[in-house]
Order: structure tokens, then C-alpha cells, then sequence
């Protein structure tokens, strides 16, 4: 298996050594990038590594996943994100919680980051487009943040919406999608101990290109499901409208799992290219996390709920 629980294995064995050491750096860094109460608390609390969900698979190089990048709010090119992303301005910021819970609240993001315990999860992400990369993330559990505003028993879905600033945002002026650019999940997908909240990868704080200050990261799913730069979730009764399933339904599915035998209308999805590789590789069901979380789609056919 390329995922598994092992006890027996210390974080060096699975970490990137560069990655290791700079674990403080992030954290010893982290009041001057606005992530206010973790330099602080270094020494109490230092960031955690979850080796339980954590492939061992060699990490994607640094300099490839920061500038090759799919984010339309700042271009249609790989490369524009990292070219582009630069201005925009992710403090102050600030997240809404809402909808169908008891406890709806808006929280700034350096308050939102000293609420949570953050974690490094080596995760793979597939790309709709065939391409599939291995990402150290720093984040926490979505499961945690939807539990701390009491959700009542209509919430069946989170709905996520991306920061709407076209001053800053140029594609944004760009009619290649409905914005601002939104995404969802069923409840149980987004209370799933993989599901994460990303605010860092590489042990340093997110780069604008990548979805900063926040964005949401499901490793089982298609990467245009991880929605960046997230300014609202909503827990909704319904199932919440979404940027790609909106513009070109037939390709792009509510669910979006990784499913090699289910083709996207213009390619095949049964292999992939490795960024830093020269050969395509078979493409896992679920993105290799089917143990964790096949079950959640038991008796549904994944063929006409792609």
C-alpha cells in the first residue's frame, strides 16, 4: 500500500530533510508572515506530522508545485499564477462560517490559524487534466472548523466561495467562469479526517499561487475541487452550485473522484503524468485512498455521479 499507518517509522523516514528542518522556520517565522500565535507557542506545541495518512511516495520538487498551477483568478496558463499572484493582498482576511448551525461566526485567519492544531500531511493531488503531483500541505482537519459552529441536522453539504477582488485578481475580469469561483462537498466528505484545510506547504506559509490564505485540499478527489483563497463556507440542505460543474457539465461532475475508468469526455483518466517524471503511471482509484474512503460511496454509481 502507498498509504498506511506506521507506527514504526519516524518523520525522517517519510519527510523531506529539507522539509524537517524548516519545520521552525515556519513556526519561528510565522508572526512576520501574520500567522500570529504560533512563534509563540514553538516549543509547547510544535507543528505535528501525520503519518498516518501520509504517502512515503518522493516528493514533487518546491519550484514545480508553486509555478505550475491551475488558478483562472490570475490566468489560464500554468504559469500565470505565479507570475500574477503577487499582488494580491491575503492580510487582513477574513473567513464566514454559516448557514445551517447553531454558532455562525467570521474569523480572521490569524485568529482561525491559532484555533487549530496544524499538521503536515504529505498528500497526492490528481489533476482532471492527467497530471498528478506529491504535495507536503500544512493544515487541519476541515472536520474540526464545521464542529466548532454546531451544525444542525440540515446541513448536508459545504458550500466554499473563492474571494471576488478583479483588481487583484485579474482573470477575474475574464469571462472563463461564473465568479466569484465556488465549490461544495457532502457533509461526510468534508468531516472526513483526510479532508483538509490548507494554510501552508513545504513548511512555510501558502503562496498566494497556491490558494493563500486558505484553501481546501481533498486528496481523493480531482484538484479543481480544492478550492484556494476561500472567503465563505456554508453548510446548505442543498447541494450547492459549482464553477466547473456550472460551465461544462457533462465534464466536470458534482463528486469528481479520481476514477481511472471513468474518462473525461476529451482524454482517457487511466494514466498520468508525474510532474518531474518522464513516464505515465496507472492512475489509482480514489487517488490510492479508496481504504479510507470507498465507503462513503457505497451503492452509489460512480459512473453517473462522477
Amino acid at each position: 500500500m502507498l498509504i498506511r499507518n506506521a507506527p514504526d517509522l519516524t518523520e525522517n523516514d517519510v519527510t523531506d530533510h529539507g522539509l524537517y528542518l524548516r519545520r521552525r522556520e515556519f513556526i519561528g517565522g510565522a508572526a512576520g508572515l501574520g500567522l500570529a500565535g504560533l512563534a509563540s507557542t514553538a516549543d509547547a506545541a510544535p507543528l505535528r506530522f501525520s503519518k498516518g495518512f501520509s504517502t512515503t511516495e518522493k516528493l514533487t520538487s518546491r519550484e514545480d508545485v508553486t509555478t505550475y498551477n491551475n488558478f483562472y483568478e490570475f490566468g489560464v496558463d500554468k504559469a500565470d499564477p505565479a507570475e500574477n499572484a503577487g499582488k494580491l493582498k491575503t492580510r487582513p482576511w477574513t473567513v464566514r462560517i454559516d448557514g445551517e448551525c447553531e454558532a455562525p461566526r467570521t474569523v480572521g485567519i490569524d485568529d482561525l490559524i491559532k484555533q487549530n492544531k496544524l499538521e503536515e500531511r504529505i498528500y497526492r493531488m490528481r489533476c482532471v487534466e492527467g497530471w498528478s503531483m506529491v504535495i507536503p500541505w500544512v493544515g487541519f482537519p476541515l472536520r474540526d472548523l464545521i464542529a466548532s459552529v454546531k451544525p444542525t441536522s440540515k446541513a448536508r453539504f459545504v458550500a466554499f466561495e473563492t474571494l471576488m477582488r478583479p483588481s487583484e485578481m485579474p482573470g477575474q475580469a475574464w469571462n472563463v467562469l461564473e465568479w466569484p469561483y465556488r465549490e461544495g462537498l457532502r457533509i461526510d466528505e468534508a468531516t472526513h479526517p483526510l479532508t483538509l484545510m490548507a494554510v501552508g506547504l513545504y513548511g512555510e506559509t501558502l503562496p498566494n499561487q497556491n490558494g493563500a490564505p486558505l484553501r481546501l485540499v481533498v486528496p481523493w478527489k480531482y484538484g479543481f475541487k480544492g478550492i484556494k483563497s476561500i472567503v465563505r463556507i456554508s453548510l446548505t440542505e442543498k447541494q450547492p452550485r459549482t464553477a466547473w460543474n456550472i460551465s461544462a457539465p457533462r465534464e466536470y461532475g458534482f463528486y469528481s473522484n479520481v476514477n481511472p475508468a471513468v474518462d473525461h469526455p476529451r482524454w482517457s483518466q487511466a494514466t498520468e503524468r508525474r510532474i518531474g517524471e518522464f513516464k505515465r503511471r496507472e492512475t489509482l482509484p480514489f487517488n490510492g485512498y479508496g481504504q479510507y474512503v470507498a465507503d462513503l460511496y457505497r451503492g452509489m454509481d460512480l459512473k453517473a455521479n462522477y
